[in-house]
């Protein structure tokens, strides 16, 4: 039976769309097929669907998300009664409800509606759904007693009319506030009570909703600068020297387009990150000559000037109405809204409340859900030796609004700020060091210089060799300043490791350092190894690149069931090839008897259970394989870009294994996802084993 839950609320602005995106968060990183539906929308689109959509890649067409509008609706209920509004409506939700394994119902928002009784009808869809219920209320400009008091009428509302309320959630609260409100809460009511804090940023406009809303002309600006936070406004009138003291962090100026002065002054005070601004808006239909602009354009390229053609005043009236949504085109509001959500809410506690029972297959979302919270469990420190790099940016940005480890960026500390503010990233909560400059550097050229005596290695050489980033960064780690470390969107694999094979080494037991990829199919995990590091591996060595992959394997919540890959199964074939594979395979149960391991086996019968009937009946690998040795590194990264490329399927990794301490490399090609997927691995790693952690692939 299909389940579902209905987030609702008992008024309008209470920011309810952080709590219906985390809790979809929540049920994606459990169940393969989740469905969206609101019962009552308004005209035009649906921004938080478009959002759930994208975020999740759901394949539900936007026509079913929807019952009937507000208008119909309430004609229904006027001329036919709540049976019959009720009726139809619980009749779409059924047409979605066959359709997957949980719906999440979103709730009517109580605004600008002529339904009585709003409430009420709210919590009768929520029985004839049979959906738990997780009402929220607005905590804006309330003191912790008020607050309390509406918790406990929404609450006691819910209840009275039958629904079974799981969680209650107060949103938006003031900071301060917060846990004596918790604490009130929970004394005076039955189920768990989550008070979720005031992020300005979640209110403040993007820059592209204001050009939107006040149907702007964009003169300068890209897609980053028209989706930074527009988190104050400051208006231009004085002189320049006044009026640059008056400027604050991320803030949209508003200055008459003929204010040259004012226009370049705010641009040079971004490039020099003193202070970062949003963007410029320029009144009047007044714009700047060729020079100016062509001067603005190089002096912070990517901010957003725009025009408009009301004055200051009344272009003020309407900013100050604008405020923040989440929507498909604020991808970082919801980063943020996320790691409010999880920071705040027992997220274990939730998904049990609202009975979310974990899927059989494993979806590629899963394992990337689950890489984030696991890795947020135990904090780690991951240093990014590659500060200044777009992408590493942007990762940590990520990565600091989910609140998933502590980050040290290498680097020169004004490029880095300076290329961060051009971006609209804010690394106030990021350790930033720069190699040539720091008083580590000392520090380690006596380290470096102490470990490579052997080779000749002086003083002098190590105090040029450890300002590199890549070698710094592994001293980090090496000393404990760091947890590990991820590089290589610029550096190759060679500068990324090489520190590492030098400075941490292997750990014991480990004969070589090899690597894995996560290769997240359709319906599975799988772990391939080695398809980065080793090009021809003897007998020995590939033994320890299974018993090392299986170790990671099961680190990740894989169930390691070894296949020692080759061309032939079983007996049936022979040659030197074959015969490396057999006698590894052998050396694996040797050393790791408590292993499930097959070898030397052909692909298909590693993964086809059809095929491992024939070739190899009654085996305890064959057709159910999770962890796939391949015998040569030209086999290995073929095969994982074959099955990456044909298959679909997300590659995370290459995860290095057999250092002591966790280093990772990343392809020069790596997307945003992968540079947080691979962090995200790395602190996993630096937390060591966590019993009881992870899935069963």
């Amino acid at each position: 039976m299909t389940r579902s839950v209905y987030v609702t609320g008992i008024e309008r602005g209470d920011g309810r769309q952080v709590v219906e995106l985390g809790v979809m968060e929540l049920l994606t990183r459990h169940v393969d097929r989740v469905g969206v539906f609101r019962p009552l929308v308004h005209d035009g689109p649906d921004r938080l669907f478009e959002l759930l959509r994208a975020r999740y890649r759901l394949s539900q067409p936007a026509e079913s998300v929807h019952g009937i509008g507000y208008e119909e609706a309430a004609a229904v209920q006027a001329e036919r009664g709540t049976d019959e509004l009720v009726s139809r409506l619980v009749d779409r939700f059924h047409e979605v409800a066959r359709e997957y394994e949980y719906v999440l119902v979103l709730g009517s928002d109580y605004a600008d509606t002529s339904l009585p009784d709003e409430l009420a009808l709210n919590a009768r869809l929520a029985n004839e759904f049979g959906a738990a219920v997780i009402p929220v209320v607005g905590g804006q400009r309330r003191e912790a007693e008020s607050v309390r008091a509406e918790a406990g009428n929404a609450y006691r509302a819910y209840t009275s009319l039958g629904c079974d309320v799981v969680a209650l959630v107060v949103n938006r609260v003031d900071p301060g506030e917060r846990t004596a409100i918790v604490e009130r809460l929970a004394a005076r009511l039955p189920v768990p009570c989550y008070a979720l804090p005031e992020d300005g940023s979640l209110s403040a406009p993007t820059v592209g909703q204001i050009v939107q809303a006040l149907g702007a002309d964009v003169l300068l600006g890209d897609d980053s600068g028209l989706a930074r936070d527009a988190r104050d406004f400051v208006f231009g009138g004085a002189m320049l020297p006044t009026f640059l003291k008056a400027l604050t962090p991320g803030c949209m100026v508003i200055t008459p387009g003929d204010r040259a002065d004012l226009v370049v002054g705010s641009l040079a005070a971004h490039s020099a990150g003193a202070p970062p601004i949003a963007g410029v808006v320029l009144t009047l239909d007044e714009r700047p000559g060729p020079d100016i602009m062509a001067l603005a354009a190089r002096l912070a390229p990517g901010t957003p000037v725009v025009s408009v053609p009301g004055g200051s005043f009344p272009t003020a009236a309407e900013l100050f109405a604008i405020e923040g949504k989440l929507n498909a085109a604020s991808p970082r509001k919801a980063e943020t809204a996320l790691g409010l959500f999880e920071r705040h809410v027992d997220t274990a506690e939730l998904t049990d409340r609202i009975s979310v029972a974990r899927s059989g297959r494993v979806t590629p979302m899963m394992f990337e859900h689950e890489l984030i919270e696991r890795s947020r469990s135990g904090r780690r420190r991951v240093v990014l030796p590659e500060g200044t790099e777009e992408r590493v940016l942007r990762a940590a940005d990520v990565l600091l609004r989910r609140d998933v480890c502590d980050l040290t960026l290498l680097g020169e500390e004004e490029a880095i700020r300076k290329r961060a503010a051009d971006l609209a990233i804010d690394l106030a909560d990021a350790q930033i060091i720069d190699p040539h400059t720091s008083e580590l550097r000392e520090r380690f050229a006596e380290l470096y210089a102490t470990l490579r005596a052997h080779k000749g290695v002086s003083y002098e050489l190590a105090y040029d060799v450890v300002a590199d980033v890549s070698y710094f960064g592994t001293l980090m780690v090496q000393e404990g300043l760091a947890d590990g470390m991820v590089s290589g969107a610029v550096h190759s694999t060679a500068a990324t490791i090489r520190p590492a094979f030098e400075i941490i080494k292997t750990k014991p037991g480990a004969q070589i350092v090899s690597s894995v990829f996560f290769m997240c199919l359709a319906d599975r995990v799988l772990v391939y190894g080695d398809c980065a590091v080793n090009p021809d591996p003897d007998a020995e060595q590939l033994a320890d690149i299974a018993i090392q992959s299986a170790t990671t394997a099961a680190q990740f919540g894989v169930e390691p069931r070894i296949a020692m890959l080759s061309y032939s199964t079983g007996t049936s074939g022979s040659g030197a090839d074959v015969d490396k594979v057999r006698k590894a395979t052998e050396i694996v149960r040797e050393r790791r008897p408590d292993l499930l391991v097959e070898g030397p086996i052909q692909y298909d019968a590693a993964v086809d259970a059809a095929v491992a009937a024939t070739k190899l009946p009654g085996s305890d690998v064959a057709g159910k394989a999770t962890v796939l040795i391949f015998p040569d590194l030209n086999t290995g990264n073929n095969t994982y870009k074959a099955v990456q490329r044909s298959a679909g399927a997300v590659a995370v990794g290459p995860v290095l294994q057999g250092l002591r301490k966790p280093v990772n490399d990343l392809s020069r090609g790596a997307l945003v996802q992968d540079i947080v997927n691979t962090v995200a691995i790395t602190a996993i790693q630096a937390q060591g084993a966590l019993p009881g952690a992870g899935h069963t692939a």
